[in-house]
């Protein structure tokens, strides 16, 4: 039996990955490297690496603090490289649009009740409840990746960072 290492890359370390095509064409297949993406992206830009039907996988730069979010579905974080504090707040007069898909920045922050706060590191998961307000933070530059719904937030890249 081979013997084979994972290697976890990070922000500051990463390998462009490649993808072993077994009996297909290559242009089926897109590979994006999460921390290759964050890398390039400005914090908190949400950017598509994965979709499958209305659902994506973005990987996102952690940086200072982000907006308040909040989505009328439920949404989850993986912290891939760093730390993140998630805080939550009840959305208060924040109106959040029911009937839209994907994450909605707040036109400001919410005032609702004090929910509590998630401290992430690398490799832990939270879950983004559904009409729950959120703001991350991050004291260094971190990765995330973030499951939602596709919508107005949600950046569309492929042409950028798929292999060809």
């Amino acid at each position: 039996m081979g013997h084979y290492t994972t290697v976890m890359g990070s922000l500051e370390s990463f390998e462009r990955g490649h993808l072993s095509i077994i009996d297909d064409d290559p242009k089926h297949y897109c590979y994006s490297n999460v921390f290759e993406v964050a890398s390039k992206s400005r914090p908190y830009d949400k950017v598509a690496v994965a979709k499958n039907l209305d659902y994506v996988i973005e990987a996102i730069r952690a940086e200072g603090t982000s907006d308040w979010f909040a989505a009328s579905h439920d949404e989850f974080v993986v912290v891939m490289d760093g730390e993140v504090t998630v805080s939550f707040v009840e959305p208060g007069d924040s109106v959040i649009a029911r009937s839209k898909d994907g994450t909605q920045r707040l036109p400001r922050p919410p005032n609702g009740k004090k929910m509590g706060r998630i401290h992430l590191k690398r490799g832990h998961q939270a879950l983004l409840p559904k009409g729950a307000a959120y703001q991350f933070s991050a004291a260094r530059p971190s990765v995330m990746i973030q499951q939602t719904i596709l919508g107005d937030l949600t950046q569309q890249k492929w042409a950028e960072i798929c292999t060809h």
